[in-house]
């Protein structure tokens, strides 16, 4: 019997991405967001706590509020990965501070990576990220199905 050990899930032309900062880098996170409004625009955006509301009410974005990091909005967006529903994650994080909720963090990272979605931890990287091809052309990633790998071992 032969097991497909990957899934693909599509991913629209409008990504739906997850905008999350540490509190050290919500105005980076402003920042950016304002030189790249028109192209944030077109696709559906949503937010952890301070990070969602900022962005929406100084640049007149529609950001989908989840709760703050600590109070459980990374665990939402991980959810939400796991659902199929975030296409790819801009996180600005402090390396430099520690967070209170330093295990949901890496517990976030780690869906992020499991299933395979595109993550910017920093300026550069978001930049290199919105001026891909891929952000306005559909696009099927491809996520390892673990449980086939276990059964098969």
């Amino acid at each position: 019997m032969e097991y497909s050990d990957t899934i693909r899930i599509e991913m629209g032309k409008q990504k739906r991405i997850a905008l999350v900062a540490h509190d050290g880098r919500k105005q980076d996170m402003v920042n950016w967001a304002r030189e790249n409004k028109e192209k944030l625009a077109y696709h559906f955006l949503c937010g952890t706590g301070t990070t969602s509301r900022l962005i929406a009410s100084e640049l007149s974005l529609p950001v989908t509020p989840l709760n703050s990091g600590p109070l459980g909005g990374d665990m939402q967006i991980a959810s939400r990965i796991v659902e199929g529903k975030i296409d790819l994650m801009i996180f600005f994080w402090d390396p430099l501070t520690a967070q209170p909720h330093d295990p949901d963090v890496k517990a976030l990272l780690r869906i992020a990576a499991l299933y395979n979605i595109p993550v910017a931890t920093n300026r550069a990287t978001a930049d290199f990220l919105l001026a891909s091809p891929y952000m306005t052309e559909d696009y099927e990633r491809e996520v390892i199905d673990y449980s086939v790998r276990l059964r098969r071992k």
